[in-house]
């Protein structure tokens, strides 16, 4: 298995919305969106055409891009067909996985393909890394208000207090924050749009979060900030470089 279709392995393993807490997952799903947005762009194919061809609306070809949780494994798919990129599937799907035997995952790498690890980190801009910190802490976030719906008061008191204070540069965003908190206008919150961003660094659902739940976040981007090897020798997959 080369350097690309361990990429796609990784990316492509990871689970839904809902259960994807894993840091490294998530900048693994932002790594794999960015590639395929630079391959279409080296194509020369607008997002119309990229759409069209491969049959998805242009809002899911975005989502993609932007290596957001939300489209189908099928999307990706579809869309790693049109740009001459599945082939790194065939390594996935083909015997280079060893077969499922008894006592075996399915899926799990054949032993050729262990013997060499691969590295997964950040960019060294310090605003990559402020960013994937700051969607990591509000994706938390979101999801312990859908557990826990008495939070969003919380959050909506924070702004409320945020805005009594007086004049601040802040204070367009904090208008559009009270939009996205009364509607729960999630994907706004957690896209990877320019806006979006903006909006992350004026927030107040980072306090709604338990202060154990910050620092695992902040541990986990630190490990993918120094680099993470997936070494498939492990048990977990997974391990963290010195």
């Amino acid at each position: 298995m080369d350097r690309r279709a361990a990429f796609v392995y990784n990316a492509l393993q990871m689970p839904g919305t809902s259960e994807l807490t894993s840091v490294l997952d998530r900048q693994l799903l932002l790594q794999l969106g960015a590639r395929l947005k630079r391959a279409r762009q080296a194509q020369g194919l607008t997002t119309v055409q990229m759409a069209e061809r491969a049959g998805i609306s242009r809002m899911t070809l975005n989502a993609i891009e932007s290596g957001e949780p939300t489209p189908t494994m099928g999307s990706y798919v579809r869309v790693m067909s049109v740009l001459g990129v599945s082939k790194d599937l065939v390594l996935i799907a083909s015997d280079v996985l060893e077969p499922l035997v008894p006592g075996k995952l399915a899926g799990t790498p054949s032993a050729s393909s262990r013997s060499v690890p691969y590295s997964v980190s950040a960019s060294s801009s310090k605003h990559e890394l402020q960013d994937l910190q700051s969607l990591m802490l509000h994706e938390e976030a979101v999801r312990l208000i859908k557990k826990r719906p008495e939070l969003l008061q919380q959050a909506l008191n924070t702004l409320d207090r945020w805005r009594q204070s007086g004049e601040s540069r802040s204070k367009v965003l904090w208008d559009e924050w009270s939009v996205i908190l009364h509607r729960k206008a999630w994907r706004r919150a957690l896209s990877q749009t320019k806006r979006s961003k903006e909006l992350r660094q004026a927030s107040p659902l980072a306090t709604i979060l338990p202060s154990e739940v910050r620092r695992r976040v902040l541990d986990a981007v630190r490990q993918v900030k120094h680099g993470t090897v997936l070494d498939f020798s492990s048990p977990t997959g997974r391990r963290r470089t010195e």
